[in-house]
C-alpha cells in the first residue's frame, strides 16, 4: 500500500471521488495541513492505494479533473487545490506528474504540492457523506457531477 493527500475543495466530494476508484483501499477524510504559511488546516483527503491496480499520476490526474484546479475559489485557504506528499522521493514524483499534466489544461494548474505535517479526522456523521446521503441537495448538486464525470472520463479506473 502507498498513501498520497489531497484538497480539492470539500472533503465530502473529493472522498466520493476516490472511494469509488478500483485499487483505493481506504480514504481518510478530514482536515490536513502543511508547514509555514500553509499550517492552517484546510478539507482534505488521505487516499491509501494499491499502486500496483491504479497509479499515483492516475490518482493525481482524477484529481485535477474532479475539482476546480486552475480557478481560484473564494475560501481558497480552506478548500485548497493541493496534494500533500510523505516523502521527498514522492514529491519529487508528484511535481513532474502535475508538469506533464498541465498538458490536459488550458489554463495553468494552481494545484500545490505541500508536504504533510498534520491530519485530524472528520466527525462520524460526516464520514462517507455521500454513500449515506446520495439525496440530500449538497451530494446531488456537487457530489454526483463529479462522480458522474468519473464514469465518462475515468470508467475504466471504477470499482464494479
Amino acid at each position: 500500500m502507498d498513501k498520497i493527500a489531497l484538497g480539492g475543495g470539500c472533503h465530502w466530494c473529493t472522498e466520493a471521488v476516490f472511494q469509488s476508484l478500483n485499487g483505493v483501499n481506504k480514504v481518510e477524510q478530514g482536515f490536513i495541513s502543511s508547514t509555514g504559511n500553509h499550517s492552517a488546516f484546510s478539507e482534505a483527503i488521505i487516499v491509501h492505494f494499491n499502486p500496483i491496480v491504479i497509479s499515483l499520476k492516475e490518482l493525481i490526474e482524477i484529481h485535477l479533473h474532479t475539482h476546480k484546479s486552475t480557478s481560484n475559489h473564494s475560501m481558497r485557504n480552506k478548500y485548497r487545490s493541493a496534494v500533500y506528499t510523505f516523502s521527498r522521493g514522492q514529491t519529487t514524483k508528484v511535481h513532474n506528474i502535475l508538469k506533464e499534466l498541465q498538458a490536459n489544461f488550458d489554463d495553468p494548474l494552481i494545484t500545490t504540492v505541500f508536504p504533510f505535517k498534520a491530519f485530524k479526522s472528520s466527525q462520524i456523521e460526516f464520514k462517507n457523506y455521500y454513500y449515506s446521503n446520495p439525496e440530500k441537495p449538497f451530494c446531488t448538486k456537487y457530489i454526483a457531477p463529479k462522480l458522474k464525470l468519473l464514469k465518462t472520463q475515468f470508467n475504466s479506473s471504477l470499482k464494479l
